[in-house]
């Protein structure tokens, strides 16, 4: 199973292909859509949603896992969020892609063991459930984290059945 994983954001969209066969996962492709900040927010969405549907394309997965919104304080931030990952739930969705959420905490609870680890903690166990040679830059780390959450799921590990969008 090939699965795409997207760590949305408006100015580095991780993202992550992996190939999951059994216990095994290895990873096919990762990075980010990284924008500068004088591109303005909707020139954003399109590029993230371009990227998304190129990967798509070229690589073929068979579903894509999104991180889930995390709690923010600022309503904006919140916003922004929901609008690049709407952008991304749509690009694999026009694209025949079934597409499941993931909480944050679940996510590193299934890679680290631990809901609350963090950023360094999650580039450190990808990089040796991947076996990579060095931890990827953190938002691909953390789309790389979504797609072994999914392909865990899948096979049956004991995390919670993810929610379908």
């Amino acid at each position: 199973m090939r699965i795409l994983g997207v760590d949305p954001s408006l100015r580095s969209t991780g993202f992550a292909l992996i190939e999951a066969n059994g216990s095994e996962c290895k990873p096919i492709c990762h990075g980010c859509v990284k924008n500068p900040p004088s591109l303005l927010p909707s020139r954003c969405l399109v590029r993230i949603g371009d990227a998304l549907a190129d990967l798509i394309h070229q690589h073929k997965p068979d579903a894509m896992a999104v991180e889930g919104l995390v709690f923010v304080q600022n309503t904006k931030i919140a916003l922004t969020l929901g609008q690049v990952r709407g952008v991304a739930i749509a690009a694999a969705a026009e694209n025949g892609l079934t597409v499941y959420e993931y909480a944050p905490r679940k996510v590193k609870q299934a890679v680290t063991g631990l809901g609350g680890a963090g950023k360094t903690q999650v580039g450190r166990m990808v990089k040796m459930l991947l076996g990579l040679d060095e931890p990827p830059q953190e938002d691909a780390a953390d789309a790389m984290a979504v797609a072994i959450c999914h392909a865990q799921c899948c096979r049956g590990a004991p995390i919670h059945p993810p929610k379908q969008i």
